[in-house]
């Protein structure tokens, strides 16, 4: 099964649309996960149009219209992996930790919130993974997202997604 792994998408405030190699990655993929901060439900509405299956949470600039709607925390299993999805986690020291003990019922912990990338893995085995934004870089570089594919209870081959300024 493959994942695209998406957060901080800020439509329209920060971008009009995602970009055109994100919507490509949503034709090609199985699931799309987006951890919070679409920012406007036409966004919302237009991944769950295109993508074949959507996971997806509100996070804390978005409005009752996402909220009601999309869930704080969702956790699915998709080919034995045990996924949680959250936009917030707080600040970066003691994250693994702090995840562990929250989400110790998971294999992987998808989140956003910060733009930046993020991909960790706690001693207990949890995997911490934020895909940054494809569209808010903030601080960072480049705008970014993941992909990443789960089979046989195994998540594999998670790659980070640099965009290119033309994107």
């Amino acid at each position: 099964m493959r994942l695209l792994i998406l957060s901080d998408t800020h439509i329209p405030r920060r971008a009009r649309d995602l970009p055109a190699e994100v919507w490509e990655q949503v034709e090609r993929v199985d699931t799309v996960i987006h951890a919070g901060d679409w920012c406007d439900l036409a966004s919302l509405e237009r991944l769950r149009a295109r993508a074949a299956s959507l996971i997806g949470v509100y996070g804390n600039n978005d409005g009752p219209e996402l909220r009601a709607r999309l869930p704080e925390v969702a956790r699915v299993i998709l080919s034995g992996v045990r996924v949680a999805v959250v936009h917030e986690t707080g600040q970066a020291k003691g994250r693994e930790k702090r995840c562990a003990e929250r989400f110790g019922d998971s294999d992987v912990l998808v989140f956003g919130h910060s733009h930046i990338p993020w991909d960790s893995t706690a001693p207990t085995g949890l995997r911490l993974l934020n895909p940054g934004s494809p569209t808010d870089r903030r601080r960072q570089p480049q705008h970014t997202y993941m992909t990443a594919t789960v089979g046989d209870a195994t998540l594999r081959e998670v790659r980070l997604h640099r965009l290119s300024a033309a994107s």
